[in-house]
């Protein structure tokens, strides 16, 4: 997987900056399962995504896993610790084997570069807003809405045409599922069962089909 997601800090730059922001950083790969960034570690360094998803993550006091965010090729991962040195709010793991460059001085970057600062505090407070959503979310719907909300949300960001619907290679187990949904992994498994049985999707080894967009959506409502 390459190039950029709409809406994504890569995707809104101009060729120029993008040069740029290579030239002040270096190229670097991981693999699948490997731990990018760790939570409460302290680091001036981002990574900008090109290819592969990536999750981050938090850990309860109870070790709970959370997860907070699936960001994919074009993201910013790690810019509000390099900017205000305070030790990193989550852990990042890779999904599947990944690539970007790895910028430090990140501030110096922004300095030199005043659109890109506009643009990433508009992409801090879009972050900020899909936050307070899920709060939301987790408030108001069941676990199958929960569970439907992020099945629309990889559709739409990963979905790929298949026979009779929209295929997801799902970089996520049913624990990391529950971990972005505030739900166990029974309920998880309950939810994903009542979805098949509406016949909105069909679920294999880490992919989803989904037959009915809009009613997944409806059921994510």
């Amino acid at each position: 997987m390459t190039g950029s997601e709409p809406g994504e800090f890569l995707a809104l730059l101009t060729a120029d900056e993008i040069a740029d922001l290579r030239a002040a950083g270096r190229t670097r790969r991981w693999d699948r399962g490997s731990t990018v960034m760790n939570e409460g570690e302290t680091a001036d360094w981002v990574l900008v995504l090109t290819s592969g998803r990536v999750k981050v993550s938090s850990h309860t006091a109870s070790g709970t896993e959370v997860v907070l965010a699936v960001r994919g090729p074009g993201a910013l991962v790690g810019d509000m610790s390099a900017l205000d040195g305070h030790p990193r709010s989550g852990t990042v793991t890779a999904l599947e084997p990944i690539e970007g460059f790895v910028v430090h001085d990140f501030p110096g970057f922004l300095k030199d570069h005043g659109r890109v600062a506009v643009l990433l505090m508009r992409l801090v407070i879009g972050r900020l807003r899909d936050a307070d959503r899920k709060r939301v979310e987790y408030g108001a719907f069941d676990t199958a809405g929960r569970v439907a909300t992020r099945l629309v949300e990889l559709a739409e960001r990963y979905g790929e045409p298949a026979e009779g619907g929209v295929k997801v290679a799902l970089p996520l187990s049913q624990d990391e599922l529950a971990g972005w949904t505030g739900a166990s992994r029974e309920a998880v498994s309950k939810a994903l069962r009542s979805l098949r049985d509406r016949g909105l999707i069909e679920t294999g080894r880490r992919r989803v089909i989904v037959y009915d967009l809009e009613g997944l959506r409806k059921r994510a409502r």
